[in-house]
């Protein structure tokens, strides 16, 4: 590790360990990785009809899905969700997106002390009516639909805010299941559940800019939850799970690390982006994250074996990991959408070390 990730690393184990979290602190990290001496001041103009650039998100979900490689344990199938028939199982269509609403009944359904180390959503594309498509065009050929996928979150003030989860490319004229991983959707309603479904919105998009993309990519349709839709192969949410009885992480803390009488552990602790006030606003992606912090006590050695200098055992952090975001910056007069990976915003495991 070079010196400036050290002390990145040093200030998060700062950051991290105080019980009462520091805003200031994170936002001190945040800026100084991103080159930035201050949040930037933003228009409201620059945040109405915002859209993620392919390439931004094409960036971001390659950084997302290499950390999730990284991190996945083996699952095991839990089992099979089912969208609720009849339940916003309407397709709304405009010029440039086509938007398929998704609910999803999760209250009962995660086992208990289990953890969700995976979830696929599965949508069934039916086969091309070729009635559906415009006329070719004598320029570049368009083979695929951009689809993305996103998580719903109701405000308490009765709007929606969404959150990227996922996002593909598929062939416009194959049919069958395409597989997208939502895993952060079922985190996210895990961590800001109100007694209330799961909610997926289905975006389908032009491969690139241009009308004749966007045309191309209304003719990609998939199994709504409709029950009046008569095509086989409704939405389907797999979950894969460990039971934590039989396979708890090493290393993480129990239920006794609230009580401060366990051993040095990692515990859960997350940081939501959107209530931040410093970052609600400019921070796009994730909505928020789970950056654990180190508690729990270490054996002191007998005083006569310590060396000259050295201070008392303290569980600090061993390991961490990378958090992609994307972000809204100010350059000159116009705003840009732009991705980044801060290393060592995610701590990954705990252990004794010795003080000074």
């Amino acid at each position: 590790m070079d010196l400036r990730g050290a002390w990145m690393l040093c200030v998060l184990c700062l950051v991290l360990t105080v019980r009462a979290f520091s805003q200031e602190g994170l936002k001190e990290v945040v800026l100084k990785q991103l080159g930035l001496s201050e949040v930037p001041k933003l228009h409201k103009r620059d945040l109405v009809d915002l859209v993620i650039p392919d390439h931004v998100k094409n960036k971001y979900m390659s950084m997302l899905k290499r950390q999730r490689v990284k991190r996945r344990a083996l699952p095991s199938l839990a089992g099979i969700l089912r969208g609720i028939p009849g339940h916003t199982g309407e397709v709304l269509y405009s010029d440039t997106t086509t938007r398929q609403k998704l609910m999803f009944d999760m209250e009962g359904r995660i086992p208990k002390n289990s953890e969700v180390t995976m979830a696929e959503l599965k949508l069934f594309k039916k086969p091309l009516d070729r009635a559906n498509l415009p006329a070719k065009q004598p320029h570049r050929p368009v083979s695929n639909a951009r689809v993305s996928v996103y998580w719903v979150q109701r405000q308490h003030d009765g709007t929606n805010r969404t959150s990227l989860v996922d996002s593909r490319l598929v062939p416009i004229r194959e049919s069958g299941w395409k597989s997208f991983d939502v895993t952060q959707a079922v985190h996210y309603w895990l961590r800001n559940k109100r007694q209330e479904p799961m909610f997926l919105e289905v975006w389908i998009q032009g491969e690139r800019v241009g009308s004749y993309a966007s045309e191309m990519a209304k003719a990609v349709r998939f199994t709504s939850q409709d029950p009046k839709d008569k095509v086989l192969g409704k939405p389907e949410l797999v979950l894969y799970t460990l039971n934590l009885d039989d396979y708890g992480s090493p290393g993480d803390c129990r239920e006794e690390a609230a009580m401060g009488k366990s051993t040095c552990c990692r515990q859960k602790h997350y940081i939501s982006f959107r209530e931040l006030p410093w970052a609600q606003h400019w921070i796009l992606e994730p909505a928020g994250f789970q950056a654990y912090r180190c508690s729990g006590s270490c054996l002191q050695p007998p005083r006569a074996p310590r060396r000259l200098g050295s201070g008392q055992r303290s569980c600090a952090v061993a390991g961490s990991s990378a958090l992609p975001i994307i972000y809204l910056v100010r350059k000159g007069n116009h705003t840009e959408i732009e991705a980044a990976e801060f290393p060592n915003m995610v701590v990954e495991s705990c252990s004794c070390v010795t003080d000074g």
